[in-house]
């Protein structure tokens, strides 16, 4: 199985990068400069203590539930720009809770297939309509705000970079942990003990930003294209692909998440990477 064995140094620095204030690890003290105002482009929790920037997911829950601003055209405006650019690329290269995921599924263990599970696929676009925009926009607590309901109560992420290291450090918060805290431990054991049976759980079924930038991906600049004169559809790229893409047939499925894995296994050397968007890209899309 022919795999992209550089991916994972991307990785690595973009979650150093975005997580680089290092010292919050051991102060648990939060870093609140004027780097706080921009969103990163993976899932990566305010909260961590590490982390310079903004999580795209938590800046749209605030500014939809805020009193004073019901849309944000800086903050849905950026997440269209790196879906426009990138698309899904984000995922598999830019964001720090997806490759948490590969890592613990390199776990030696049986791995299974969730080839039978796409229905849950659509379980994510859900989660974005109704977690991260319905209710923010519609249910208003008691100072007249509405509450961030995917990072309070499903996002996985902000108990491992935030709650858990600040609570580490901080006597105060550690008192202050109640049966929220529980609940999304919980959630965070489940998505890490399928992380080693299954390939990404959180990006294929529930993660709300995958779903917004998948939106994106047979339209983003960034895209796979196949050679329909080289492909035998002989599916190699489809039985390498974890995120159970037929490649030959959609090169830009709103799952992949552009780790290369196909192209280099491609006997044919018939799927090629390419940031133009011709009109022939267009219409095998369409033909696919």
């Amino acid at each position: 199985m022919a795999k992209n064995k550089n991916r994972w140094k991307v990785q690595a620095a973009a979650t150093l990068l975005t997580n680089s204030h290092i010292s919050g690890f051991f102060t648990g003290k939060i870093y609140k400069g004027k780097l706080k105002s921009i969103c990163v482009p993976g899932l990566n929790c305010y909260s961590c203590p590490g982390a310079i920037g903004s999580c795209p997911i938590g800046s749209l829950q605030a500014v939809i539930g805020s009193s004073k601003f019901k849309f944000s055209y800086y903050i849905v405006g950026l997440l269209i720009l790196f879906g426009v650019l990138l698309g899904r690329l984000v995922c598999g290269f830019l964001c720090p809770f997806g490759w948490f995921q590969e890592l613990l599924h390199k776990i030696p263990t049986k791995k299974f297939s969730t080839k039978k599970l796409k229905a849950l696929t659509y379980m994510k676009y859900v989660i974005l309509v109704v977690f991260v925009i319905i209710l923010p926009m519609t249910i208003i607590n008691e100072v007249g705000m509405g509450d961030p309901w995917f990072c309070k109560w499903l996002c996985p992420a902000g108990i491992l970079e935030g709650a858990l290291p600040l609570s580490i450090v901080d006597s105060g918060i550690r008192a202050a942990l109640g049966t929220l805290f529980t609940w999304k431990s919980c959630l965070l054991v489940g998505i890490v003990t399928l992380s080693v049976f299954f390939y990404r759980p959180f990006c294929k079924w529930i993660c709300p930003l995958g779903a917004f930038y998948a939106l994106f991906n047979k339209l983003s600049f960034y895209r796979f294209n196949i050679d329909k004169e080289k492909c035998t559809s002989c599916k190699a790229c489809a039985k390498v692909c974890k995120m159970d893409v037929e490649v030959y047939k959609s090169p830009n499925h709103n799952e992949c998440i552009r780790c290369g894995d196909c192209i280099r296994t491609c006997p044919h050397g018939a799927i090629c990477k390419s940031i133009n968007l011709r009109k022939e890209d267009k219409k095998n899309e369409k033909m696919a």
